[in-house]
């Protein structure tokens, strides 16, 4: 049922789940990527090399993202399914006991004991399992676990964070790809930083700066990897 409210209220706080999982995919796949291709590119390794590599860690990456979350969500959503039949069989066995610690919950907000007694009884009358689920153990059904929903959803923004420094990978000369990978990739990330943090409530530029610190670090590691082993290779 929908409740009309007089004025509208902007929450940040609703958008946390699928913002997390698209700021975390979208970052993992422009930095490991980017910092694949650089590194393959500072030890001066073949232009086909160095796509194919990139290309490979797109791959793994989106697969790996996507399995680690499935796995990770599927035991999640097998916690929530254990709880939901305790529950289940506890207001099954024993009601008036479950009904008592619904209504203490309610006082404990600080509704009136004898309304916190008649709200319990109301919505154990419309969905008893639902209520305690909500109210004891925060269970939401809007926000329940979906593996499958959520390991598409992180290789899908892996993909599209480790796409930029594939197709520079494939357009640019492998001579000079160092050069233009490293600026590509700091502007990427100060701008997925920023935009994430104003979708999130805040001014931007905080998270810019963090996603910028440790992309510049992962970027300044591989490269020296990159070189270290080319010298020593050549």
């Amino acid at each position: 049922m929908h409740i009309p409210h007089p004025h509208a209220e902007p929450h940040r706080s609703q958008h946390g789940g699928w913002l997390r999982a698209a700021v975390l995919g979208a970052n993992d796949g422009l930095i490991s990527t980017a910092s694949l291709v650089l590194g393959m590119a500072s030890a001066r390794a073949h232009a086909d090399a160095i796509l194919l590599a990139g290309l490979a860690g797109m791959a793994a990456g989106a697969l790996s993202m996507a399995a680690g979350e499935f796995v990770s969500v599927s035991s999640q959503a097998d916690a929530e399914a254990a709880d939901a039949r305790i529950e289940a069989r506890a207001l099954d066995e024993h009601p008036e006991a479950e009904l008592e610690e619904l209504t203490q919950i309610y006082v404990q907000r600080g509704v009136a004991p004898a309304l916190a007694r008649q709200v319990a009884e109301q919505l154990t009358a419309h969905d008893g399992l639902d209520a305690h689920l909500r109210d004891e153990l925060g269970i939401h059904d809007r926000l329940r676990a979906r593996p499958v929903q959520a390991a598409l959803a992180s290789a899908a923004a892996f993909t599209a964070g480790a796409l930029p420094p594939v197709l520079l990978a494939w357009r640019w000369p492998a001579a000079s790809l160092a050069s233009a990978i490293v600026p590509a990739t700091l502007l990427l990330l100060l701008l997925m930083g920023y935009l994430a943090e104003r979708i999130a409530g805040g001014n931007g530029w905080r998270g810019a700066g963090r996603v910028l610190l440790w992309g510049a670090l992962a970027l300044a590691v591989t490269a020296g990897i990159g070189r270290l082993f080319g010298v020593a290779v050549g």
